[in-house]
């Protein structure tokens, strides 16, 4: 399986991006889906997922009534859609699927908020 992020860039504080993951090789209606960030210095973080089947999803706090996670099954896509950005959302986000032990990571995609 193979993982793509895309929409990364730069944008305003307050300011939206949307992030999408292509996946390949695997379905992701089958896979748990999460988006991570890591910023220079500090440790990957989870920010948001999205369960297989039932539609779970999870915020981090930091993110919450900002961002939003959804999955396309017909598009093999699960998509991160950031609102109202703030300098502290700046980092490289990672799309990762997980089912059982199977695990894939993609590359990452540098998301930069700053005036």
């Amino acid at each position: 399986g193979q993982l793509v992020e895309s929409g990364g860039g730069l944008a305003q504080p307050g300011g939206s991006l949307r992030l999408s993951c292509a996946a390949s090789g695997i379905s992701v209606d089958y896979y748990a889906i999460g988006w991570f960030r890591q910023a220079p210095g500090k440790e990957r973080e989870l920010v948001s997922c999205i369960s297989s089947s039932y539609v779970g999803t999870y915020y981090a706090d930091s993110v919450k009534g900002r961002f939003t996670i959804s999955r396309d099954n017909a598009k093999n896509t699960v998509s991160l859609q950031m609102n109202s950005l703030k300098p502290e959302d700046t980092a490289v986000y990672y799309c990762h699927a997980r089912k059982f032990a199977n695990t894939y990571w993609g590359q990452g995609t540098q998301v930069t908020v700053s005036s």
